[in-house]
């Protein structure tokens, strides 16, 4: 068994309990975090810390569904008692329903990818921000897409080559929700760069996950670099920014 040197920070990784956002939680408790998995699934949840755990590592589950309020506030009520504050917040949590054309899609879909992946962010977001607010060191990161680019998407061109030149993703309700997460993101930048809060937006870029049927250019090892990265700036690092993960250490900025 290995185990990490603690380093006193703190971290809530929502949806962490598979994919990009248990190997996100995994690589900052192998920094010296205490983790914070947040999961919807209470048994998936609670077997992911176990096993991050069973590596040395201080990870421990938060029962958290984005999508409901009171849940969020039982798992803040939570980390401010065991924790006492939050120095990091991944926002991960997110749903990808089937793709469909903008014509085809229909409306409920988006509503409950939005209810998700934007509102959800939102939601989580403000629950935390009183005890990210006690850190002296707070990164916000919001897990993106490069789908949610406008400029890729004008330009019909994948900038992280996942799809084929000229052949950019038409499709509706999860771009439109990575869009938002963008828009989001620099709101908040913009609102708490005073107080030294860096908020930043990031794509794992295209990794192996259920919503794709498991297949990517990226291992979810590479894809968690840059939000772990993004989530343990320094004090003079960037806000407002939007980062993809590659097979560099130092990852890549996107276009908005």
């Amino acid at each position: 068994m290995t185990s990490s040197t603690h380093t006193g920070r703190i971290a809530l990784v929502t949806g962490a309990n598979k994919g990009v956002g248990r190997a996100i939680a995994h690589q900052l408790a192998e920094l010296g975090t205490t983790v914070w998995l947040g999961a919807r699934d209470g048994e998936r949840g609670r077997q992911a810390a176990s096993e991050l755990r069973a590596l040395g590592h201080d990870v421990r589950f938060a029962p958290l569904d984005v999508t409901d309020e009171a849940s969020i506030a039982l798992a803040a009520k939570q980390i401010e008692q065991e924790s006492g504050r939050l120095d990091a917040l991944v926002n991960n949590a997110g749903i990808s329903l089937a793709w469909h054309t903008p014509s085809q899609t229909p409306i409920d879909d988006l509503r409950a990818t939005f209810e998700t992946n934007v509102f959800g962010y939102v939601r989580v977001t403000n629950a935390m921000l009183p005890l990210l607010r006690r850190s002296d060191a707070a990164r916000i990161v919001n897990i993106s897409s490069v789908i949610g680019s406008l400029t890729a998407a004008a330009e019909n061109h994948d900038p992280t080559g996942a799809f084929p030149d000229g052949q950019f993703p038409v499709i509706l309700s999860h771009s439109m929700s990575k869009t938002a997460v963008n828009s989001l993101t620099v709101m908040y930048a913009n609102e708490l760069r005073a107080e030294g809060i860096l908020v930043n937006a990031v794509s794992p870029n295209w990794v192996p996950t259920d919503a794709n049927g498991n297949t990517g250019i990226l291992s979810l090892e590479q894809g968690a670099r840059m939000p772990v990265r993004m989530a343990t700036l320094p004090d003079d690092g960037p806000t407002g920014t939007f980062t993809c993960s590659d097979a560099t250490e130092e990852g890549t900025t996107l276009p908005w």
